[in-house]
């Protein structure tokens, strides 16, 4: 009798067909391209927290340091946002420009007092220290009735020129703001001057 080869079954599972096109690189590590700003804040150094309560007081310290320095340089300069409640506003503005670009009698009330006090203390000849000592008697008076004439004129002066330019807005003060300003050395005032002798702007060295 014939033997039957015993014959191996065909796969009959479909063959997948060779892509003509060749397959696209993947990209990176499968991931999409972050972003630039997202590198840039990945790349930056993070601020270390502060390890105990000591140097988180010191940090504080330091940062309201700065922050009333900055702002003390904004109120010399005469910026807005920085100046106290009764400096803001135009017309405290203009009441300070006004007595800044004018020499009154009233900035130099505590020179010619403080000149006077110092020649009183000079140990002069007995007939010379007689005269310092009259005329530092008999000048005080009259150099106090100069600055407070000064003031009351400079008071009027502002009040009626602040009416005149600020209708509506709210005035109240602004006389006296104005003249307690005029008896003040000029470099002591503050927020500093903005305009010169004469009403030109102050230039920034």
């Amino acid at each position: 009798m014939f033997r039957r080869r015993t014959r191996t079954p065909a796969d009959d599972s479909p063959v997948a067909a060779e892509d003509p096109k060749p397959l696209k690189k993947t990209q990176g590590k499968g991931r999409p391209t972050p972003k630039r700003r997202d590198a840039e804040g990945r790349r930056r150094t993070p601020v270390a927290a502060p390890v105990n309560r000591k140097e988180a007081y010191r940090r504080y310290r330091e940062r309201v340091k700065a922050e009333q320095a900055r702002r003390r340089e904004a109120m010399l300069r005469g910026e807005e946002w920085a100046l106290p409640a009764r400096d803001r506003g135009p017309v405290r503005r203009f009441a300070r420009d006004w007595v800044d670009s004018r020499r009154l009698p009233g900035q130099y009330f505590l020179p010619v007092v403080l000149f006077i006090m110092v020649l009183s203390l000079i140990p002069f000849p007995l007939p010379v220290r007689s005269v310092v000592l009259l005329v530092y008697t008999f000048s005080l008076p009259v150099i106090m009735a100069l600055v407070v004439g000064n003031m009351i004129y400079v008071g009027m002066r502002v009040k009626k020129e602040a009416e005149r330019r600020f209708p509506g807005e709210d005035i109240r003060g602004v006389g006296f703001y104005a003249a307690m300003r005029s008896t003040q050395m000029r470099f002591l005032r503050f927020p500093k001057p903005a305009v010169l002798p004469g009403g030109a702007p102050v230039r920034d060295k």
